[in-house]
């Protein structure tokens, strides 16, 4: 490792806690010259009293930026980048006005927080775009060798080479080359990718990368991120690992179906307006139903009735059950919007009222399309271990028309991993993904589900 990699993280770093400093600075200025007159004329407030604010306020947007993404600089596309921060901005500042409010015991003026809003992304994008100028120069894309197995690389590599910025494969090689030569390949380059090899043959590969410290990036088996779940037993001098298999505990559940139950019914209640636009608009366009029921799948394999706003034409399935395609011209154009913005999806909050779904878990797949599936995929139904969710793991991170086979390991890792906070950064995150539109593109249009020929 160069002397210079070992400050990539450390040039992060230091660059997200300027930004955030300048970000907490701005506050101050706005909390001293303009909130804290006025609250003065009725409260005295100390100085550890404004501190306490202002590093509150610190807190909540350093909380925002970190689940959205914000502080990845050097990960992330940069658009993506300045999206996070745009949206952490946005989310501090209403909580920050919310806290001014609370303190006030009364509504405060919100001019102040809209002016420390645009100052904020006055001086957070440019400085983005800085650091990151600055990081590519300093760390350019690391020259790449894909090491494959029976099965070409070419989805996996097309991927890769859509962050240019990041990643630069130089070359390929089958696994079945021999050791011996595979070893020579691997020192010239920077990062070795080990694509969906034998088990066994992977091992000794990534034994050899360790040892020589070279950085390697493997696409997990269903195995590997099964073993993501296990927890470490050490009532031997013997290390044991435990995998339970069971999905969620009892008290996993509870807590689950205890925050599911409260936010729904909140939901509901802020989402009503849009409700009644969205389904006067279906309405006046073709006089149609309002709603789409359909039967879908969710824990255990149970069959519910799932409640969406309709967005294609009515006959949109007299060919038989398919997936959205690219450019589908089943879709309405009021079923274009509300797609794009994933509000046709808003009705999903009653059947996660009546205990149906859950916010956060597996996208629910009809039965037709999912047997389909598991008839290439035996694994596929390893996603019942918990109920389907409005939004996930593979909602997030995927696409609509993410294969099947990477939609199962998404969703794995969310059930083998799961935690309170993880249900609540997904739920934050949802609201990002809104505004990428590659996260809703259909399948092509000779596929009628997300499997490739």
């Amino acid at each position: 490792m160069s002397r210079r990699e070992q400050y990539k993280h450390l040039l992060n770093l230091t660059a997200n806690y300027i930004m955030l400093a300048c970000e907490a600075a701005l506050f101050a200025y706005v909390w001293y010259f303009m909130y804290d007159p006025v609250l003065s004329k009725a409260h005295r407030f100390w100085n550890r009293g404004n501190w306490a604010v202002i590093g509150m306020y610190a807190l909540i947007l350093y909380f925002f930026t970190r689940t959205f993404g914000g502080y990845r600089i050097g990960y992330l596309r940069i658009t993506d980048i300045c999206l996070s921060q745009i949206l952490s901005i946005f989310c501090a500042n209403i909580v920050g006005y919310l806290q001014v409010c609370l303190i006030g015991n009364d509504y405060m003026p919100i001019m102040p927080m809209l002016i420390l809003t645009g100052l904020e992304l006055l001086i957070v994008l440019p400085g983005v775009y800085l650091v990151r100028f600055i990081y590519t120069r300093l760390y350019p894309p690391r020259k790449m060798i894909v090491i494959y197995g029976e099965h070409s690389p070419k989805d996996l590599i097309n991927k890769i080479n859509s962050r240019k910025d990041k990643y630069n494969v130089c070359a390929t090689a089958s696994v079945y080359l021999g050791y011996k030569a595979l070893y020579e390949k691997i020192m010239q380059f920077e990062a070795v990718v080990l694509c969906d090899l034998p088990t066994k043959m992977r091992n000794q590969i990534l034994k050899f990368c360790f040892d020589q410290g070279k950085r390697t990036y493997i696409t997990p088996k269903i195995s590997d991120i099964i073993l993501n779940g296990t927890e470490c037993i050490h009532l031997f001098d013997s290390p044991l690992m435990l995998s339970r298999n069971r999905g969620l505990t009892i008290e996993q559940r509870f807590v689950k179906r205890t925050m599911d139950i409260v936010m729904s019914l909140i939901a509901i209640v802020i989402s009503s307006p849009i409700l009644l636009l969205i389904a006067a608009s279906i309405k006046l366009y073709d006089r149609g139903p309002v709603f789409y029921t359909q039967e879908r799948l969710t824990r255990d394999g149970e069959i519910f009735r799932i409640i969406k706003f309709r967005s294609m034409r009515m006959d949109s399935e007299i060919e038989g059950a398919q997936l959205a395609r690219k450019d589908d011209d089943r879709i309405t154009p009021v079923g274009r919007i509300i797609r794009r913005t994933h509000f046709d999806e808003l009705p999903q909050i009653f059947n996660i009222l009546k205990g149906e779904m859950s916010f956060v878990g597996p996208r629910p797949e009809r039965e037709v399309i999912a047997t389909q599936y598991e008839a290439v995929i035996p694994e596929f139904s390893f996603r019942l271990k918990v109920k389907a969710g409005l939004t996930g793991y593979a909602q997030v991170y995927g696409k609509y028309n993410t294969t099947p086979y990477d939609k199962l390991k998404l969703d794995l890792t969310y059930i083998e991993t799961y935690s309170f906070w993880q249900d609540l950064k997904l739920m934050l995150m949802t609201f990002k993904i809104i505004f990428q539109k590659e996260n809703t593109e259909g399948i092509d249009k000779e596929q009628k589900t997300a499997v490739k020929k």
